[in-house]
């Protein structure tokens, strides 16, 4: 009769590393050594997290930036208007905060869309006879950001593409990418004023758009578009059928002999998700307050589309309830005072660049028409030392301590951005300081050609 022992060993922390089986058959024993392998942890990240890429922040982490340590630090590359204390927000909207927070009402969870009474009041805020609105028309979000990243969210399924512009702003490929979703980027004309090249738009649209992006006015150009214009892509997207994400969030914000046109108003067909919040043109881009509105009056959104997004906006219940409380007295008490100061200042900022600029051989600034931006293209065949915009603007750090984000980071090579935010008098001194930059690296190619003849 066969009979089996077993004999198990132990390694000295108490996992099986192999074990032993004796068989005795007709009084001969038979020994069979098997190794018993120890599971190991395989935790992977997700396909959407390696899917997920910031531009600016992919290129700017790889830059060698050691700025001139004989000179102050002036940057201008950030998008935020209160970093160096100069444009505060109005003192009513303050007030407004502080009397949200001392009524003891907005400390619990909100409705994920957001409280209707908040609702209601940007709905008032942003109608139009032409494009009206209601609170069920508004959805609240934790800023901007996430007001596009549900626009995108609800229009979009992987293997669609969307139409973004070139030069535009890095997030929308960020959120697209990570979703699956095909970006094409349209061309923007610098000679222009940065208008949008409709043919080359046209060209792009196939049967798997399911959205265009227009971002007016703009980051990273600062352009504003005319009502003619903003007609004109319109009719594009009517011919096509294709629904419009329009990123407004900078809406107002323009230079006096400007005007800003919202998309809605102006078409009585084109579905349009508006994007918009309080960060800029309230200077409070902290609080994370974003809006999405809904402009839909031929139906063609229809119910699925509020539906969804209602459902993406229970994902993460993301709007500040203290914000919203305040909501309704900071839209309607904001003094338009406060609104032109402000435009009055990135406006002269803007002419102190924009003529500073002007006057240096190798750079060729593009004037701005609002937002807070100002994009230099970069003649790169005259500075001969830098391979690219990367490069030159990395340069410029060292040696002079002045950041402005290379264009590179919006898709568009051989330009950089600069923020108008800054104090008036390090304005001055940083483009003193990209003048020196320049004089001592220009070298003219025909300047080249003719030494090389002599």
């Amino acid at each position: 009769m066969e009979s089996k022992s077993y004999m198990v060993q132990m390694n000295g922390n108490g996992v099986h590393s192999n074990s032993v089986h004796s068989f005795n058959i007709n009084g001969d024993i038979y020994s069979a050594k098997m190794k018993i392998h120890k599971k190991r942890w395989n935790i992977r990240a997700s396909e959407m997290s390696k899917n997920t890429l910031n531009p600016i922040r992919a290129i700017v982490d790889g830059m060698k930036l050691s700025p001139n340590p004989d000179k102050a630090m002036i940057a201008l590359s950030i998008g935020d208007p209160t970093v160096f204390g100069n444009l505060p927000t109005d003192e009513k909207v303050l007030q407004a905060m502080k009397d949200a927070m001392d009524s003891h009402k907005y400390n619990g969870y909100a409705p994920s869309v957001g409280y209707q009474k908040s609702r209601e009041a940007v709905a008032n805020f942003y109608c139009s006879p032409e494009a009206p609105l209601e609170a069920d028309d508004v959805i609240l979000t934790s800023g901007c950001s996430q007001a596009i990243e549900l626009a995108i969210s609800v229009l979009c399924n992987p293997g669609n593409n969307i139409l973004v512009p070139c030069p535009g702003f890095s997030l929308y490929k960020t959120l697209a990418v990570s979703l699956g979703i095909e970006i094409k980027h349209y061309n923007l004309l610098p000679e222009k004023s940065w208008e949008i090249d409709l043919q080359n738009l046209e060209s792009l649209i196939d049967e798997k758009t399911a959205c265009l992006v227009v971002n007016n006015p703009s980051n990273p150009c600062g352009s504003v578009y005319s009502k003619e214009h903003l007609q004109d892509i319109l009719a594009v997207a009517s011919r096509h059928c294709i629904p419009i994400l329009a990123d407004e969030i900078y809406g107002d914000m323009v230079f006096p002999e400007h005007t800003f046109y919202s998309m809605a108003p102006l078409t009585n067909d084109v579905p349009i998700l508006s994007c918009g919040g309080l960060a800029k043109r309230w200077l409070v881009p902290g609080w994370r307050m974003g809006w999405i509105l809904i402009h839909d009056r031929n139906q063609a959104f229809g119910q699925e589309i509020r539906e969804g997004l209602v459902k993406l906006s229970q994902r993460i219940l993301g709007a500040c309830t203290i914000v919203q409380g305040a909501l309704e007295a900071i839209l309607n008490s904001t003094p338009q005072e406060f609104y032109q100061d402000t435009i009055g200042f990135l406006k002269s900022n803007s002419e102190i660049c924009f003529s500073a600029l002007s006057s240096i051989p190798g750079l060729n600034p593009v004037r701005p028409s609002g937002a807070m931006y100002l994009m230099v293209g970069i003649e790169m065949e005259n500075f001969p030392e830098f391979e690219n915009d990367v490069d030159f603007t990395e340069h410029l750090v060292t040696e002079q301590s002045v950041f402005c984000l290379p264009a590179t980071a919006f898709e568009y090579p051989n330009y950089f951005r600069i923020v108008v935010t800054v104090p008036e008098d390090m304005m001055v001194e940083a483009c003193s300081r990209i003048r020196e930059f320049c004089q001592l690296h220009y070298r003219p190619c025909n300047q080249e050609s003719n030494d090389l003849d002599q």
